[in-house]
């Protein structure tokens, strides 16, 4: 406990000259954020440190916004992004233009044929499937590879990439401080004229894509069953990259139609940080991003997932490395218990001092790792506090999962100790600061409270919040919370024995 004490008093002193560059005050006087008649909100944050900046493009639409009969629409649109426009990425749009909506007449004319449920005819469909892929070749005569990638690094252009997730879609990179212009004018260009070029390519590396991280993957099946399993109604049961019907079947008219239905202004946020001063940089970012036409707002409303009554289990038998976990759902991010979530997930799971690690991994030696979070899918709607462990050689998944109940037990029934609710409150405060070290980070926090809670000072409250948990709140959410009718579990089990592992899953809903 002595240990424990001196880590506290060592982290408040490396804190307390830190924050005092960093609480809201010293940003309030570095931001500016502007919101352009279109209702697209710009967020700009001076800080010179270096002369680059780095910026967080994101796109309050994800998965969750896949139509029915096109998941992974929202992952492929962001693939897409990186294609060009109609001045980037071609030789001649005029000619490639007609030529890429020729693909999408011959795709939709094979897709018919595919998919009929009596009068099949394989001859014609060989036909149609010729005509599509000559239509295809025909379009990519016009196509310059990697255009926009190459653009941006031979810009000085770091880091380029984008993500996908149940919530939203994100891109960012960073770039010197006097190609600003140059990042404003790529960055909205490909928002205002972006073009279905090579999509059935990249469509077809997003089905590897698949293959690779999930059908391939013991873990990627177990995690896309559990998270299917654990949502019966809200779409969080559909995987951010698609099933696999799906993406054989939907077509570039799809995605330039989810594009128009969610980016809109409106429902972006931009932010950038770095060597960047409001008074020089936000007119240059208006010039720009005021170019976006302003489109209606999209509809969100979504399935409320029913509340569980009833343990579910999904097994996955395989010759893999065992695994266990399990999830508990909890409300959106909103919550005004969110904090106390945080404040069990830093608990549980921070550090080599945590009380999972200590107790699984140190003293009982059963797992290698074990860690329990909150977000699983996502956090913008009711999702999952999950647990896992994963066990060591001769120990089974059952050992798991007692020794993960019993730690929960233990928050259920007796008050954390003084030390460590003031380390929990503490490396909160250490956790915010080192968010904002560079930019990046920085401008991706921005972006990411500006658009959940319409305002980055947000980022500054949550540890407010913290400080204001208390060892009954903790308590009570895991009394609440953490029961077996709210829970899900995935298993995976080593199969063993020789022949080809199996890939058999059994979903299993009701009281254990």
């Amino acid at each position: 406990m002595k240990h424990c004490t001196l880590k506290i008093a060592v982290l408040f002193l490396l804190l307390s000259a830190a924050a005092l560059a960093q609480d809201v005050a010293s940003f309030e006087k570095r931001i500016t954020v502007k919101k352009l008649p279109n209702g697209l909100t710009l967020i700009l944050c001076e800080r010179p440190e270096a002369p680059v900046f780095s910026f967080y493009t994101l796109v309050d639409a994800g998965s969750v916004q896949d139509p029915m009969g096109a998941t992974g629409l929202a992952h492929m649109f962001e693939h897409m992004a990186f294609k060009g426009t109609d001045k980037i990425g071609t030789t001649d749009y005029a000619a490639e233009k007609p030529a890429l909506e020729k693909v999408e007449v011959a795709y939709a004319a094979y897709l018919a044929e595919r998919d009929k449920a009596v009068d099949h005819d394989d001859a014609k469909l060989q036909q149609l499937e010729k005509a599509w892929k000559d239509a295809i070749a025909e379009a990519d005569k016009y196509v310059v590879g990697n255009a926009f990638g190459k653009l941006v690094e031979q810009n000085g252009g770091e880091d380029m990439n984008a993500n996908t997730s149940y919530d939203e879609t994100a891109y960012h990179f960073s770039l010197p401080e006097n190609r600003l212009e140059l990042w404003a004018y790529l960055e909205s260009e490909r928002f205002l004229h972006p073009v279905m070029r090579e999509f059935y390519k990249e469509r077809n590396v997003v089905i590897e894509e698949r293959r690779m991280r999930t059908d391939s993957n013991p873990i990627g099946r177990l995690v896309e069953q559990f998270v299917a399993a654990a949502f019966a109604a809200h779409p969080y049961h559909r995987p951010t990259v698609g099933w696999m019907a799906d993406l054989n079947s939907f077509s570039a008219t799809d995605a330039q139609k989810f594009f128009d239905k969610y980016y809109v202004p409106s429902n972006m946020v931009v932010a950038v940080a770095g060597d960047v001063k409001p008074s020089e940089a936000l007119p240059i970012l208006e010039k720009y991003f005021n170019r976006l036409p302003a489109r209606p707002q999209p509809d969100e409303v979504t399935t409320t997932e029913p509340p569980q009554n009833a343990e579910r289990k999904v097994m996955l038998r395989d010759r893999s490395q065992p695994l266990y976990l399990e999830g508990y759902h909890r409300p959106d991010y909103r919550s005004k218990d969110d904090a106390v979530f945080d404040a069990i997930t830093d608990l549980l799971s921070e550090g080599r001092t945590s009380r999972l690690y200590r107790a699984l991994v140190r003293d009982k030696k059963i797992a290698s790792y074990s860690a329990g979070f909150s977000g699983m899918p996502g956090t913008k709607y009711p999702h999952l506090f999950a647990f896992y462990a994963v066990p060591l050689p001769g120990h089974s998944t059952q050992e798991m999962a007692d020794a993960i109940h019993a730690e929960i037990d233990k928050l259920k029934k007796e008050d954390i100790s003084d030390d460590e609710l003031k380390m929990i409150k503490t490396r909160s405060k250490a956790n915010l600061i080192r968010g904002l070290a560079d930019n990046e980070g920085l401008a991706t926090q921005l972006a990411t409270y500006q658009t959940r809670y319409g305002d980055w000072r947000e980022l500054f409250r949550t540890v407010d919040r913290i400080d204001k948990v208390s060892k009954a709140d903790i308590r009570r959410i895991a009394n609440e919370i953490f029961v077996d009718t709210n829970r899900t579990v995935g298993v995976i089990e080593n199969s063993g024995g020789g022949g080809q592992p199996s890939n058999e899953s059994s979903d299993q809903g009701g009281a254990q």
